[in-house]
């Protein structure tokens, strides 16, 4: 049976908020950040992770604001939890908090604005988190400890992966310098790398002097002059979707080791897995252009590549800050202020993240 958290369920008289779906390792932290919404609203939180629409539409149909905790929202679901366009029929949420920045590739933003339904994210939460996932995704290409270790457990000792690949002295390119890359481009440095940055026009120019990167406008120059390749590009549609072309990445030197832990979408569809497909590039993916990854992607065949099931953003102190920051935008609707609003119910878009 489904456990159900609720917080003063005898106040009939405030708004409904309901998180219909979560991961366990969320329900904690949230639970600790939720007394800031005493006498502000009841919470009903659901422990447990569905992508069940129609449970998912069951669970908000009294609801006002829904946290989404991580399933995607169909255009369908979307209009059924919202009453359609504004005040249809069906349910009447008005505020839908994502549990995570890439808020795009989870909800039609251009049709929330349409339903006039408030869409908010988390900024920030994860930067230390998914930048240590890069390192560790890293660090697997070049040690191969995962492989090791399976060898040393089955009376193994030295062999093929014994000799090493290190950092120090290689140069890094970095497409995407915002939160996370600038953590990427920090820790990086620490370890002896030389980093470049692609320089969108976008990114102010005192980063990268604060950061020592080295600023490159062309994304083939910068990529062809990299030993690793890693991605922090937001999503954002107009701006970043099909960002990376097939033409940029055929530009990869064999060898070159290439890291995606940001979203697969900002790359044309297709494009990584035909340049993979050659065999000739280490690679290691936390995202994919289908979520689950199906069991029959090609991506599962080729070798030399490592695979992590979008799990970068996924620690203590990410759920912690995370958490809070759902509280925040929960709390700021419902008191008339604006935190984290990506898509605003007055029909006014913004972008799917920030620097």
């Amino acid at each position: 049976m489904t456990e159900i958290f609720e917080t003063q369920p005898d106040r009939a008289d405030l708004p409904l908020v309901v998180m219909p779906a979560s991961f366990a390792s969320m329900v904690a932290p949230l639970k600790a950040h939720l007394p800031a919404l005493a006498d502000v609203a009841r919470v009903r939180l659901y422990e447990e992770f569905t992508e069940d629409p129609d449970l998912i539409a069951e669970r908000v149909a009294d609801a006002d604001v829904m946290i989404n905790g991580g399933p995607h929202i169909s255009d369908d679901l979307l209009r059924r939890i919202s009453g359609g366009v504004r005040g249809g029929e069906g349910g009447h949420v008005r505020c839908i908090v994502f549990s995570g920045t890439g808020v795009a590739s989870y909800i039609d933003l251009a049709l929330a604005r349409e339903l006039g339904v408030r869409v908010c994210n988390a900024e920030h939460y994860g930067d230390a988190a998914v930048a240590e996932h890069t390192f560790a995704l890293m660090f697997e290409l070049l040690r191969h400890t995962g492989e090791l270790d399976r060898r040393m457990k089955s009376g193994g000792w030295s062999g093929p992966y014994a000799d090493g690949l290190q950092l120090a002295g290689r140069r890094l390119a970095i497409i995407g310098l915002g939160g996370i890359g600038s953590t990427v481009a920090r820790i990086a440095t620490a370890f002896g790398m030389r980093v470049a940055a692609w320089n969108s026009g976008h990114t102010p120019v005192s980063r990268f002097v604060e950061l020592g990167v080295e600023p490159v406008d062309d994304m083939n120059e910068l990529i062809a002059g990299a030993d690793v390749v890693s991605v922090h590009m937001p999503l954002i549609d107009g701006a970043t979707r099909g960002l990376i072309t097939a033409d940029n990445l055929a530009h990869l030197k064999p060898g070159t080791m290439f890291v995606n832990t940001a979203r697969a979408e900002v790359i044309e569809p297709g494009a990584l897995t035909a340049r993979l497909a050659k065999g000739d590039i280490p690679a290691a993916l936390d995202v994919y252009e289908r979520e689950p990854l199906p069991a029959d992607d090609p991506l599962r065949a080729i070798p030399g590549i490592v695979l992590t099931p979008h799990v970068a953003w996924r620690t203590d102190g990410a759920f912690a800050e995370l958490t809070r920051q759902m509280v925040e935008d929960v709390r700021a609707f419902l008191t008339g202020g604006e935190v984290n609003v990506v898509v605003s119910e007055h029909d006014a878009v913004r972008g799917a993240s920030r620097d």
